[in-house]
């Protein structure tokens, strides 16, 4: 047990609010320091958490995430659900290019996210909503 989280099971957390989206990046940190993650990589896996935070609260209309831990013998890692019921990605080709966006920021959300993750893997179906799983493992 690690402040207050049992790494044994994933932790639900909804995503309804801003706040939440900090509660979300707090309990990811909590998780990568417990696996052992550099600073480098504790900071990837922050960083993309919280992306795709937000983009499940603005774009999804808010949902959950369950934050948990893998290992595959070897080593550690920070496992991530994020899942909304939200109106899906139409076109995810496009939403996955670098500099594209329908929100007026950077575009660099879920490509973004992609690259600072070892594992990241997307199920949208248009009207249903969206699914996002992401591991970082230890080095």
């Amino acid at each position: 047990m690690t402040a207050g989280v049992d790494l044994g099971q994933p932790q639900a957390q909804a995503i309804r609010s801003d706040e939440d989206v900090v509660r979300v990046r707090q309990l990811v940190r909590t998780v990568a320091v417990a696996v052992k993650l550099s600073l480098v990589d504790q900071t990837k896996v922050v960083t993309a958490a919280s992306e795709l935070a937000r983009n499940t609260l603005v774009y999804g209309g808010g949902g959950t995430v369950e934050v948990g831990t893998v290992d595959n013998g070897t080593r550690r890692g920070v496992h991530i659900v994020f899942a909304d019921c939200g109106p899906g990605i139409a076109d995810l080709d496009l939403a996955l290019t670098d500099g594209y966006t329908t929100g007026g920021g950077l575009g660099l959300g879920l490509s973004g996210a992609r690259r600072l993750v070892d594992e990241f893997d997307i199920q949208t179906t248009v009207g249903e909503g969206t699914r996002i799983t992401v591991t970082k493992w230890s080095r």
